[in-house]
């Protein structure tokens, strides 16, 4: 055996395709990309809202207001739903506990839709003025937690 004479299995290996040479290849014009122009390129794609030159939608539409970076965004809890939990102190573990939360990196506002009947201690981030006046009426206390 000669390292010189060695050649790969019968079938097993092709010559490559010679495209664009000539009608009688079957790849001709094209070369088998499907177009022409732009779109025959490798990887050819058009960027998100692309309408073939014509001025995009996004930029005909006027644009109206604008979004405040600063805004503090609030997970608000109605009253009647803390009044269903058991203990004189309610916080914020106590409320990721009984899942009215998800985390406590996320402010929290008490409002004041329904009643509390129990003297509770509530710490939030924020307080509606009517949340206050219940939990204030029925003998708790409305504590303030900093953001």
């Amino acid at each position: 055996m000669n390292l010189s004479t060695l050649k790969p299995a019968k079938g097993s290996t092709k010559d490559r395709k010679r495209v664009g040479r000539g009608p009688g290849s079957g790849l001709q014009k094209t070369s088998g990309r499907g177009s022409k122009g732009q779109l025959q390129g490798a990887g050819f794609t058009h960027k998100r809202g692309f309408e073939g030159g014509q001025m995009p939608l996004v930029r005909r539409i006027p644009k109206r207001g604008f979004t405040n970076v600063f805004r503090i965004e609030y997970t608000e809890i109605n009253l009647e739903r803390l009044a269903k939990l058991a203990g004189a102190e309610i916080g914020l573990p106590e409320m990721i506990e009984a899942g009215l939360i998800k985390n406590a990196r996320t402010p929290v506002k008490i409002l004041g839709r329904g009643e509390i009947a129990a003297a509770k201690t509530i710490r939030a981030h924020k307080f509606s003025a009517s949340a206050k006046a219940k939990i204030e009426a029925a003998g708790g206390q409305a504590a303030l937690l900093e953001v």
